[in-house]
Order: structure tokens, then sequence, then C-alpha cells
């Protein structure tokens, strides 16, 4: 197979929106693994930018911070359009990924966290979206956590609770917890826990 180094080449990019999030119309063309060049394509690309999640966990009583909104996503999609997640936000100018999510959990959970661990980076949609998150686990302690949170001016309404960690995961295993990004940070800590609750 005569595999040549990778590139790509944008024929021609136009702005489709601009609001609250972007689309953009590229014509592109990029290399083959079997040499050559595919003919132009036609792609939308959903700009989203970059974000952090974090799974907000008690490793003293191994309790999990879960947050509950409604996501546009899932209408027409599912019945129940409001998803079981983790603290998630966008990254603004200016800000550093640990910046965002000390703030995030205190505006979405009412958490404080006491220590950030850097799970990874990811892309959740590649194939037509830009967004690339940021992922941590927030060690935390959920005595009185729990209730209502989110900032009125940005029409946020989230329920946030406190959940037995082994009660997160058969959510998981359910298809309760159906959205991608929880289900990686609780696969994760499934792996970690122990050694995050014997260090606490």
């Amino acid at each position: 197979m005569a595999q040549t180094e990778p590139a790509f080449e944008i024929v021609e990019e136009t702005p489709v929106y601009r609001g609250f999030f972007q689309l953009t119309r590229l014509k592109l063309r990029h290399t083959l693994y079997q040499g050559g060049w595919t003919g132009v394509l036609e792609r939308e690309l959903f700009h989203r930018g970059r974000a952090v999640a974090v799974i907000p966990y008690d490793p003293v009583a191994d309790r999990v911070v879960l947050v509950e909104q409604f996501r546009v996503g899932a209408l027409g999609v599912k019945e129940n359009p409001w998803l079981l997640e983790i603290v998630a936000g966008a990254i603004e100018a200016g800000e550093s990924p640990e910046q965002v999510a000390h703030r995030e959990c205190a505006e979405e959970a009412g958490c404080a966290v006491r220590e950030l661990i850097r799970i990874g980076e990811f892309f959740p949609t590649p194939g037509g979206c830009s967004e690339r998150i940021t992922l941590f686990c927030g060690l935390v302690d959920s005595a009185g956590l729990g209730g209502l949170h989110g900032l009125a001016e940005e029409h946020e309404d989230i329920l946030a609770s406190v959940v037995d960690f082994a009660e997160a995961l058969a959510w998981v295993e359910q298809g309760r917890i159906d959205s991608a990004v929880p289900i990686i940070g609780l696969q994760w800590l499934a792996l970690n826990r122990e050694r995050l609750r014997a260090a606490s």
C-alpha cells in the first residue's frame, strides 16, 4: 500500500450560520491511505470550541454528584429530554480548564473542589463538530450537596443529586445515563476509585 504523508486542502469555506453556535460549510479534499487524493468533499462543521467537564466524586462516602437538565439535542430522540450528566461548561477567553472546572462545579452543583485530577482531552463527536473536552475528576465533600442550581441570566435550571457510585454505574449499564461525557467519566472512576479511596 503506497501511503503518503497525510494532508488536506480546504477549497472553499462558507459561513452558514452565526448565532449561539456557528456552522460552516466546507469544500475540502484529503489524501488517501492508498495514495492520491479524494475528490472534493462537502461537509458542514459545527463549531463549539473547547469545554470542560468534571465528575465530582467524594472518595470517603463513595458518592458522585450528578446534574440533570433539559437538553435540546435529545428532543424528538427520547421521550424525556432531561438528561443525567456531570458538571460541564465552555472555556471562555482567558480562562484555563482548571478555572472553568472550579467555576462550573460551584455554579451547577454548589460544590467546592478540593483537588482536581485531569483525566484527559477528547473530541466527543469529531464527525462534524469541533468541540474538544477536557475531563476532570473533582474530589469533593458531598455532605449537604444537592438541590437546584444554575445561573438565572443563562436560563439554567439544574438539579444536582448525590448518588452512590454503584448506583450511578448501574444507571450507565441500564441506559438511564445515556450521554457520552458522564459515561466516560464514570467508567474512568470505576477503574480508579479504589486508588482514590485509599488515598483519601
